[in-house]
Order: structure tokens, then sequence, then C-alpha cells
């Protein structure tokens, strides 16, 4: 019997993979780059990735389960909706194209947070918020230890929320999204073309810039406010952020977690912990192996 689960994560130009025993030590990992302009290149990663780690460890995979980005089916078999990106990818069933019998799909978001869970920053906990920080806002809840996905499966996809309904619609249609309030892709519309990248930002207002420093806590605090909401709506133990912008540390997580005390509504329960997340960009992948290895698990139950 095969004693290791693969993950594999479907990114914009690399599949990162890993495999992983039943109690989520890691034995190999692997990382693929694709051109996406030509057509099919993602399937033939995707195939390579997964025959590579197999390779290292020494037998088949007892289950493989995949994140990718858009809104994934609800049965699982593909991603359904994913719109001006990636030709191709809506609609192909996974388990198909590697030749197996099973292979569950997941958004990217809810597959980095059900990572952390298993073997991350969200260890233990059963009810849990997280946040990508990066081009935009990516997100994903756990609610009574089971991941939230809704009726049409874009639940958690808080980026969206709505913090000013007189500000501009967002790509879901949302006015003044918590996406366009601290998101990397507006950042030159935000500080009126000054900066490229928010790093860059961030590195200015580290430096005493004080129009940096404005712009930069105005978007923490937009944040904040958010996470203060989240904490109200789904009262999580704790709240995990990851992605690029995250890894500035301090400069991020000292004034949020300020105002996320000032502001959460204190009900005798210890206050929700705010904690930056541990796997990196091996999250998707870990948490794509996890849900696989959790629906086997379930399926061998049911006697399916």
């Amino acid at each position: 019997m095969s004693t290791h689960v693969v993950g594999l994560d479907l990114g914009g130009t690399s599949v990162k993979a890993v495999s992983l025993t039943r109690q989520g030590v890691e034995l190999a990992r692997g990382h693929h780059p694709f051109d996406l302009e030509q057509p099919g290149a993602f399937v033939e990663a995707m195939k390579t990735a997964l025959s590579a780690l197999e390779d290292q460890v020494g037998t088949p995979a007892a289950a493989v389960g995949i994140s990718a980005p858009g809104l994934a089916a609800r049965d699982g078999t593909c991603v359904a909706f994913m719109p001006g990106r990636f030709p191709g990818l809506a609609g192909l069933n996974w388990a198909h194209a590697l030749h197996r019998d099973r292979v569950p799909v997941l958004n990217d978001a809810q597959a980095a947070l059900l990572g952390e869970v298993w073997c991350g920053a969200a260890q233990g906990a059963s009810q849990v918020v997280m946040l990508t920080l990066g081009t935009g806002v990516g997100g994903a809840a756990l609610v009574d230890g089971r991941l939230l996905q809704g009726r049409s499966g874009k639940a958690g996809h808080l980026g969206h929320v709505s913090l000013d309904p007189a500000g501009r619609r967002g790509i879901t249609g949302v006015p003044g999204s918590l996406e366009d309030a601290i998101g990397n892709h507006n950042i030159r519309q935000r500080t009126a073309g000054r900066f490229d990248t928010t790093l860059a930002l961030i590195h200015a207002h580290q430096q005493g810039d004080a129009e940096a420093s404005r712009v930069w806590l105005e978007s923490v605090r937009a944040l904040a406010a958010a996470l203060t909401s989240f904490t109200n709506i789904l009262d999580p133990e704790r709240i995990v952020i990851g992605g690029g912008i995250a890894s500035c540390g301090d400069t991020l997580f000292l004034p949020l977690r300020r105002w996320v005390a000032e502001w959460e509504w204190q009900v005798g329960a210890p206050p929700v912990a705010i904690v930056p997340a541990e796997l990196g960009d091996r999250a998707g992948a870990v948490g794509a192996a996890w849900h696989a290895l959790r629906e086997s698990a379930e399926t061998e139950s049911s006697g399916g």
C-alpha cells in the first residue's frame, strides 16, 4: 500500500508539487515551469510533476490533489469558472488528464488555508480565516473544521468585501474592495504613480517617507477594518496572513494587530490571533494533498 500523497499547485508560470506521508512529513518536492502561451503546456507540466515525485518516492501516490486558480466545480473534478485566463483549464477533468480514478480540485486560496491547517500556522485550529496579500487579495475560511465553500464555490473570497460603497468597482463588481485597498495590482494608482510595487512603498515608509507612510498605513487600517469585520461574521480563533506583502513582517503585523485589538468586539473569549503563514509557496500543494487524503479516507470509510 502506498504511504504518500501528492499535491500539485498550478500557478501562472509553473507547477509546485509536494509529496508527503499521511502524517504530513514531506518526502519530496518539485518545481516545473511552463509557458502558458503554449497550448496544453500546463497539463504536461502537471503530468511531469506527478511522475517526478512518484519516481523520487518509489511508489505511486495513494492520492493526488490539485490546487488551481478559479472556482472549482462542486464535485471537485475540475475548475468550473476561470474567466480570461488559462485557456483550456475550465472544464478540464484532471482525473482523466492524469490517468487516475479521482483527483479532487480546490481553489488555490482554499488549498493554501488547508495546508496551513495541516502543517503550518493554523495547526490544531478549527476556526480559521486566511488572507494572501499579493497582486490581489485571496481568501478562505475554515468554519467548525470544515472549509467554507458555499453554493457555487466562491465562499471565502474575502478580498472582495466592500469597504467603500463609493469606490470603483473591482473585478467581481464590488465597489471599494479590500483588494483595491491593499492589493499590489493598483499600487501606482494609489500612490499617484510614485511606486510600482507595494514592497517599494513599504521600503519608503521604513525610510521615513511621510507620504509613503500615509498610503501604507491607510492600507493597513483598511485591512484591519476588514479583519475586525470577519471576526464578527466568522468568529475565527486565528487569522493567517500570507502572500508577498506579508513578507515585510512587523511593518505589517504591528499596526495591524494594534488596530484589530482596539476594534475587536470582546465577548469573554480570547482575542483573535493574527499570525504569518508558515508554508510559503508550498501551502497550496500541501493543502491539495491533505484534501485528497481526507477525501480518500472518507471514500474508504464509506465503502466507496
